[in-house]
């Protein structure tokens, strides 16, 4: 992706980016960002709490999900690690490795509270960053509150296939009622693209395009919070606090961990808001089945910097080898699973799958679906099977990836280079939709466990 010309100059400053970029509301509302909520604590503070997660369709034409997966494994895979001795001449430099998600066909978003008095923004799930920032649709902008207070940094993240450039504020963020966040770190979007149709949303303004459609306010960044070291300057060796790192540290969970529960759905159901739970401070048990396993974070990068586990894949009860053991992560911001190039030529050979132009995935006929076997992931000591269902995208939202009604896809494909790279696979949300996930950041592991998703034949 070619970096913007703004973009790339060194050491940018508030006063070029109001002269690009005019920032309106936020520039006229500093003075007025001089008051913090106070966070709940003690008796009060909550042990855990849920947030509903929503699906957001984009409907603006076939969307070439595997080009968008494709182009964010690339950032994930190259992401630099910075620390004090580091020296980034560019904006570039300083947050180009720093990776949210981009707008696909599916997307997953919760709602948050911003602001006092609050305002509502739907912010995409992401494990895979850790800043959280508004205003990337000008349908719903950030306009600094009476709890907003300017920090005179700028924050600049660039993504697979898109970027933002922002200000900084610390600012009340409240997630559920009892966890509201004071004096959390967002960046206030001055110009974002690759979110929703246009540039800072314009494409979905036009369109007239609805929450339930499709739009993206911002990031929601889940992520480990080194992923926020680098993406701000003038100050390039800041690092700032997660929302789930901020909600820990003011008392109001009782254990450092956020979990992930995800459901398939294979209708245009949009508006239901169902499809899915974050828990911060726990976990949901009558969300997963059986008992949650439990294995360290890899050591390896850079899946290292991620929520990165090891694992190998098989194929059917032969246990044909697909990927030998490596290093990968565990992705909300990807859609597909992705795995490593002589990886995905083994299971293109096991599966009998034609690349299909059209859509970019792996096209199989009724027949080989027939005759389609499960996938067995191998992490810690757990086999997590993938059925033949669960390979296959869902046939009803062929059309938003340009696909046939009677196709039938496998979503399944290749990372993009060849395994030893310390990056060799990505489970996206296809993966994430079968099991619960839970990231405890206390303990530097990741729990993963059966649910009643996981041999349902939704799609």
């Amino acid at each position: 992706m070619h970096v913007p010309s703004l973009l790339a100059t060194p050491l940018l400053g508030l006063t070029l980016f109001s002269s690009a970029f005019p920032l309106g509301p936020l520039a006229a509302s500093f003075a007025q960002a001089n008051s913090i909520l106070t966070p709940l604590s003690g008796s009060d503070a909550p042990s855990q709490t849920t947030l509903d997660v929503a699906r957001r369709f984009k409907s603006d034409g076939p969307s070439n999900v595997l080009k968008f997966d494709q182009a964010r494994a690339r950032a994930l895979q190259h992401r630099r690690q910075l620390d004090a001795s580091s020296s980034p001449t560019s904006v570039g430099d300083a947050g180009s490795y720093n990776i949210g998600a981009q707008s696909q066909a599916v997307t997953y978003v919760v709602t948050v509270q911003v602001g006092k008095p609050p305002r509502s923004f739907q912010l995409l799930v992401d494990t895979g960053s850790s800043n959280t920032w508004v205003g990337a649709s000008v349908s719903n902008p950030y306009t600094p509150s009476l709890s907003s207070r300017p920090t005179g940094e700028l924050a600049a993240v660039l993504y697979g296939s898109g970027f933002y450039v922002g200000v900084e504020f610390n600012e009340t963020v409240t997630l559920a009622e009892g966890l509201s966040l004071s004096d959390q770190s967002i960046s206030a979007s001055i110009f974002s693209n690759g979110f929703n149709n246009g540039p800072n949303g314009v494409g979905d303004l036009l369109s007239g395009e609805s929450e339930s459609q499709g739009r993206i306010d911002g990031i929601l960044g889940v992520g480990p919070q080194d992923l926020t070291c680098g993406s701000f300057f003038p100050d390039r060796t800041k690092c700032v606090p997660t929302v789930t790192d901020t909600a820990y540290a003011s008392g109001l969970l009782s254990n450092y961990m956020i979990s992930f529960s995800f459901r398939p759905s294979a209708t245009l159901d949009t508006i239901d808001n169902k499809h899915g739970e974050l828990t911060f401070g726990g976990v949901d048990v009558t969300k997963y089945k059986g008992k949650l396993d439990f294995v360290p974070l890899t050591k390896t990068h850079p899946a290292g910097y991620y929520v990165g586990v090891d694992q190998d894949i098989v194929y059917g009860d032969a246990r044909d080898n697909v990927l030998n053991q490596t290093a990968g992560i565990l992705d909300t911001g990807t859609t597909l699973i992705l795995i490593a190039t002589d990886a995905f030529k083994r299971y293109q050979d096991l599966t009998g799958g034609v690349p299909d132009d059209n859509v970019g995935l792996l096209r199989i006929t009724k027949e080989q679906y027939g005759n389609l076997k499960s996938l067995y992931f191998h992490i810690g000591n757990i086999d997590y099977e993938l059925t033949a269902n669960a390979q296959i995208w869902p046939r009803a939202l062929n059309a938003a990836i340009g696909g046939t009604p009677e196709g039938i896809y496998l979503i399944v494909n290749d990372l993009g280079s060849n395994s030893g790279h310390g990056l060799d696979f990505i489970n996206g949300m296809t993966f994430l939709q079968r099991f619960y996930m839970v990231y405890d950041i206390g303990n530097d592991s990741v729990g993963l466990a059966y649910t009643d998703a996981t041999y349902s034949g939704i799609n």
